[in-house]
């Protein structure tokens, strides 16, 4: 997938007017959220869970190299491959050598974002081999030639009516010409329909959602079963995965997986949790005569060297996406490139270059709520600043933009003048937006009142003034400030 986060503000003023993006949002928003809060009440040591895994990665990412080693060895000692992958161009070049020599016709895909991250399905097809999408959402999409507008729930903003328009059209060449409406008749038609292209394939890929250093296996979690169905059937199997996915031990799997999927789509554990580890063995019934892990570096060592090195925690549950406002009101094709919502702000950037996708880091409200609901406890609003701040130094914002903030931050950095320019303002958005308590167009705010009001103060005060009227600063506040002085 091209990049196009250079127009994100054209995408997001373009899905505010998307009728069906808004009630497919509608639709699922906020199950995800309800889901998600309901399976979490009821793990009182959540918060302990948390800890444990944030340490975890942590001491993964200080000793990277060492896991991935010890990952790579155990993955040899079983019979299988590991392929190194600077770049995604790397990643694709290896994955196309491997199916050109085992002369793979069709290839089947389990869901995975750094294959997206690579556009693997357009070089694959480039060198003239079909390539099937099984995740149910993933092979909507690709009949819709769309990328992923969501980690977890790729075909997120297709309602059932669009649904049914797709299979109708392309699944006739199976003699399958009824136009169906029932999501359960038009999940059993795309399983019909699927089940000849696992039977067929000669190359399977999928993701990882970790990778055991100890053993040399790697986990995959599915809702669907199509992640076992297109490692184990096809006489090749491929994983590729990014490098910060490696854990130490399969305890340390065990911690992950109970905040994964409550995260993600509040079960308390997916449908499919598998552990896979190379080819078939001599008494196996089933099971690739190959196996190959392709190892995706792709900016990921120079997250690990600066400042954005926490975001490589991160196991792409999507729980950021589903509590982000921004997100929830424009969808992921907005963000222009393989990851939206805050998780996508940050990662973006930092795998296509800042200078490609300057309005990320500013498409947030920093309301923090997406830090709160990360299992990984990964700071993502400090991260978005950072990257703000990369935006300022190096010049991408607008002129107009620039001096708004050069003058913002001479003001803020000036307590008295502050106080009372803040106050005159006050004064004056209350005296004038006091008849309707709201203003729908305002100068000064225009990208806010653009698609919402804004409320008017709630009398001339701030909200300092305010505090200093009250008994709280009478008993505490005028101590505090003697002493200060």
């Amino acid at each position: 997938m091209q990049s196009q986060s250079h127009s994100f503000k054209l995408n997001a003023r373009e899905a505010l007017l998307d009728d069906n993006l808004k009630q497919a949002l509608s639709n699922v928003k906020g199950g995800f959220i309800g889901k998600r809060a309901a399976a979490v009440a009821l793990v009182p040591e959540w918060q302990q869970i948390k800890n444990e895994a944030r340490e975890l990665k942590n001491h993964v990412l200080e000793n990277l190299d060492h896991y991935l080693l010890a990952y790579e060895s155990k993955v040899q000692s079983a019979g299988g491959h590991v392929h190194w992958a600077q770049t995604s161009e790397d990643a694709n070049a290896i994955i196309v050598d491997i199916c050109k020599q085992v002369n793979a016709k069709t290839v089947t895909k389990g869901k995975s974002m750094v294959s997206e991250e690579a556009s693997l399905n357009a070089a694959i097809e480039k060198a003239g081999i079909e390539t099937i999408e099984t995740d149910l959402g993933e092979y909507i999409i690709q009949l819709a030639k769309e990328a992923p507008s969501h980690i977890i729930a790729p075909a997120i903003h297709k309602t059932r009516e669009q649904v049914s328009d797709l299979f109708h059209e392309h699944h006739a060449q199976y003699g399958l010409h009824e136009r169906l409406v029932d999501r359960k008749a038009l999940v059993n038609e795309a399983r019909s329909v699927l089940r000849e292209k696992f039977r067929a394939a000669d190359v399977g890929i999928t993701g990882a959602n970790f990778l055991i250093a100890e053993t040399g296996q790697h986990v995959l979690v599915t809702n669907e079963g199509n992640g076992d169905l297109t490692s184990n059937l096809p006489r090749v199997q491929i994983v590729i995965v990014g490098i910060e996915k490696v854990i130490p031990t399969l305890e340390d799997a065990s911690c992950l997986l109970r905040l994964l999927a409550r995260s993600a789509t509040g079960q308390t554990f997916s449908n499919y949790t598998s552990l896979m580890s190379g080819p078939a063995r001599a008494d196996d019934l089933e099971g690739p005569e190959q196996f190959h892990v392709v190892l995706v570096d792709n900016h990921r060592s120079d997250m690990l060297a600066g400042e954005l090195r926490e975001m490589l925690r991160c196991f792409r549950c999507g729980a950021c996406l589903n509590h982000c406002p921004v997100y929830g009101a424009i969808g992921g094709h907005a963000y222009g490139w393989v990851y939206p919502g805050p998780m996508g702000s940050v990662v973006t950037p930092a795998m296509i270059g800042i200078e490609n996708a300057p309005d990320l880091p500013h498409a947030c409200t920093l309301n923090g709520r997406c830090a709160e609901v990360c299992p990984m406890s990964i700071p993502l609003p400090k991260l978005l600043r950072e990257h703000r701040r990369q935006t300022f130094l190096k010049a991408l914002q607008s002129p107009s933009a620039r001096y708004g903030l050069g003058l913002w931050a001479f003001v803020a950095k000036r307590p008295a003048i502050y106080q009372r320019l803040t106050s005159i303002g006050v004064a004056l958005l209350s005296r004038f937006g006091g008849k309707s308590g709201r203003y729908r167009r305002l100068l000064l705010a225009g990208g806010w009142t653009q698609s919402r009001d804004l409320p008017a103060p709630q009398g001339p005060s701030t909200f300092m003034q305010q505090y200093r009227k009250s008994d709280h600063f009478a008993t505490n506040g005028e101590q505090a400030e003697r002493t200060k002085k």
